[in-house]
């Protein structure tokens, strides 16, 4: 029996007659980082938004940890969808201060999290002044303070040169072994290809694979193949 943090079952959501996620059934396995993979529209963020509490699924189901969802659920969750919610003005500890205090956090957990993302010697220097690659760091470092099992990151490289993308691949690589799951959401396959244990390509709102890629095969091959078989059946 697999050992899944997450499961969907059928989710499914339309926006009026608009369906933009059709019957998605991902497994996500503890301590691992799965990719959803899939061209921009194709679904991926109405998808985590979803499993975040952001929209309500039209029909299906999510388990979290072999039970139904619920918004209780989001205490072990983590989340960086879209661009972080930062305020500028502020340094990236008075940032991460605002956020314990929302979520009645303490506030000792801030430098361990700033640790962890390499930032805790930014001192007083605004977020402002911040190269992108640290403003994503600080997002993820947010998204930690709740001492997540699971953490979502809807394209976290987007916009970042290649030095910050290698930081924060090596960053996402290390949380499976501090027993933190992650579902990496991304379009641009090389880079999901350096770090993903498991796979979910999804094109039109649909799941049209999910498994372990073979390391002998180009994911970029497989994601081009199984797109195309996709657009075959319509």
């Amino acid at each position: 029996m697999k050992d899944l943090i997450l499961e969907t079952r059928n989710l499914t959501k339309c926006f009026g007659q608009q369906q933009v996620v059709s019957g998605i059934s991902l497994q996500i396995k503890r301590n691992s980082i799965y990719g959803l993979l899939g061209p921009n529209g194709a679904g991926k963020s109405t998808t985590l938004k979803m499993i975040v509490g952001l929209l309500n699924p039209t029909d299906g189901q999510i388990m979290f940890d072999g039970e139904p969802w619920k918004r209780s659920s989001l205490a072990q969750i983590g989340s960086l969808i879209e661009a972080p919610a930062l305020y500028g003005n502020l340094t990236a500890e008075e940032n991460l201060l605002v956020h314990t205090k929302l979520l009645k956090i303490l506030k000792e957990r801030i430098q361990t999290v700033l640790e962890t993302v390499d930032l805790n010697d930014t001192g007083k220097k605004r977020v402002s002044q911040f190269s992108m690659g640290m403003k994503q760091r600080l997002g993820i470092a947010a998204a930690l303070l709740n001492s997540p099992r699971l953490l979502i990151l809807d394209e976290p490289t987007n916009g970042l040169d290649p030095f910050g993308i290698q930081e924060l691949r090596e960053l996402i690589s290390s949380f499976p072994e501090k027993g933190i799951t992650v579902i990496l959401s991304s379009h641009i396959l090389s880079e999901a290809a350096q770090v993903v244990d498991e796979i979910g390509i999804i094109s039109g709102g649909k799941l049209l694979f999910q498994g372990v890629p073979d390391t002998k095969e180009d994911l970029e091959k497989l994601f081009t193949d199984v797109i195309m078989k996709g657009e075959s059946r319509k």
